[in-house]
């Protein structure tokens, strides 16, 4: 969908500094058709005599005219005459309009939007005034709210300048509004925001009064009156109920200065979704406690395996104890980084540098010098991927340098390279090693680690696996300098990647 700065740029002359305003002004302005209970669209005059409409919203208290969305096309002066009176006159103009398929009376406001002095668009409230809402103290309240931020609109005062709360996570008028007079008085209250004053335990009839008088916080007030501009507050009115407040200044001009002659308070009970968030965390701490303590345990047998390979005298005894050891590090690294991380899934890199460093510790000899890397970013994984992969690695691992770097022979280099495209990521194992026996084949080894490396690829990875000798790009991608006689080897491991 094209953005309102898109299509200035692409079709006005108008400045940064001036689409920016009318940037801001989109942002605003679900607050505006609430309280009018109409459309709203933002026209600005392009080449010939035509307009663009640059944005529209829709009032979510009142019937649409509109139902298709009206963003890019143009119109003339012809058939929205008021469009080019507004711009002109630079005050608000008022009359009848045609919709095509709209058999009721229309009507169209159009309210100049003022920008350092100077009329840059025209704002226009357009409804029905058959299907229109039927007139009442909370329609008539909610209109004058519009018509005095038309006002401010006018005058280049709204919307505000310069640091302002986040709209887009402010309650909306539906969910319960305040209307406050100059002195922070509660002028009117919705019937929604009286409900959430109840639930709250105030049944006190709230007109006259300011919201510490009725036991409301109204910090959010207090800086919105002092700072004259939006300001978002939640919080715990009671133990059970946390509200979620906005307040909207509305600023006057009064011999040349802005005052604040009043504001609107818009309110929402967020109750339930804070205690479903902490519903949430504490579960996420639950689940990380619980990857910590998996963590402890299998670092405990792991330290047990350890005792009783000392005891052992066989070296193949000892050999067997020890990848054992290994492989349950392995798992035990991946739940201590899950203990650490806030959700279901980690990344992978953050799996991988520290298994590089395990296995150089257990690998690594004087006589068989190794030097181990990563290159790139496997991405966010989950935690059901993960684990095996991790063990899969680590025996890929083990397998390069057992049988690519006999020990005496010099040592040498492994590289592990990830990368991801689309939903699937390619692992690759490379190493300047001496390389595979001719005639391999990866479907007839009999070692334990590459069965279980063909076992957890292909049936719990869904994945495919194929070994061969180094291509000289692909040393050379990673820059490897093989010595001679040795062609180096590529493990290739490709896993596809759930879609959420």
């Amino acid at each position: 969908m094209t953005t309102i700065g898109e299509l200035a740029r692409q079709h006005t002359d108008l400045s940064k500094e001036q689409i920016g305003h009318l940037v801001n002004l989109a942002s605003e302005w679900g607050m505006l058709a609430d309280v009018s209970f109409a459309d709203l669209l933002m026209y600005v005059p392009v080449e010939g005599d035509n307009w663009l409409v640059l944005a529209q919203v829709r009032a979510a208290t009142g019937q649409t005219l509109y139902l298709a969305d009206w963003v890019g096309s143009q119109t003339s002066s012809v058939e929205r005459p008021l469009l080019g009176a507004a711009m002109k006159s630079g005050v608000p103009c008022e009359g009848e309009i045609f919709i095509q398929g709209v058999a009721e009376d229309c009507r169209m406001v159009a309210i100049p939007v003022q920008f350092e002095g100077e009329v840059i668009a025209v704002l226009t409230r357009e409804w029905s005034q058959r299907t229109g809402r039927q007139p009442g103290e909370l329609e008539r309240t909610y209109l004058e709210i519009f018509d005095r931020f038309a006002e401010m609109i006018v005058r280049g005062a709204f919307p505000f300048v310069g640091r302002v709360a986040d709209s887009s996570v402010a309650p909306r008028v539906g969910d319960g509004a305040i209307v406050l007079d100059a002195d922070a008085r509660v002028r009117y209250a919705s019937p929604n925001a009286t409900s959430a004053l109840h639930r709250v335990g105030i049944s006190a009839n709230a007109v006259g009064q300011t919201l510490s008088e009725l036991g409301v916080i109204d910090s959010s007030v207090r800086q919105a009156f002092e700072r004259r501009e939006p300001v978002v507050e939640e919080f715990e009115q009671t133990p059970e109920v946390t509200l979620l407040t906005r307040c909207i200044p509305i600023v006057d001009d009064v011999d040349g200065e802005p005052v604040v002659t009043g504001a609107v308070m818009l309110l929402r009970d967020v109750s339930e979704l804070r205690r479903r968030d902490r519903l949430l965390l504490s579960k996420d701490a639950t689940i990380r406690e619980i990857h910590h303590r998996v963590k402890n345990n299998l670092q405990t047998i792991s330290s047990l395996l350890r005792l009783q390979a000392r005891r052992l005298e066989s070296p193949e005894a000892k050999a067997a104890v020890a990848e054992s050891v290994r492989r349950i590090r392995t798992i035990a690294l991946v739940h201590e980084t899950l203990s650490r991380e806030p959700g279901d899934d980690v990344a992978f890199v953050e799996i991988v540098r520290p298994l590089l460093r395990l296995v150089e510790e257990s690998l690594q000899s004087p006589e068989r010098p190794m030097r181990f890397m990563v290159i790139g970013d496997g991405g966010r994984l989950a935690a059901t991927v993960v684990t095996p992969l991790s063990v899969v690695l680590t025996e890929l691992l083990q397998n390069a340098v057992d049988h690519g770097f006999p020990e005496g022979d010099g040592g040498g280099n492994v590289a592990v390279r990830l990368h991801v495209e689309e939903s699937e990521l390619e692992i690759a194992v490379i190493d300047d090693g001496r390389g595979i026996p001719v005639g391999f084949k990866l479907a007839d080894a009999k070692g334990l680690g590459l069965s279980i490396v063909r076992t957890l690829v292909t049936t719990e990875l869904a994945g495919t696996i194929e070994m061969r000798p180094a291509h000289a790009e692909e040393l050379a991608e990673v820059e490897f300098v093989p010595r001679d006689g040795n062609t180096g080897t590529v493990i290739l491991l490709r896993v596809p990647l759930q879609s959420d």
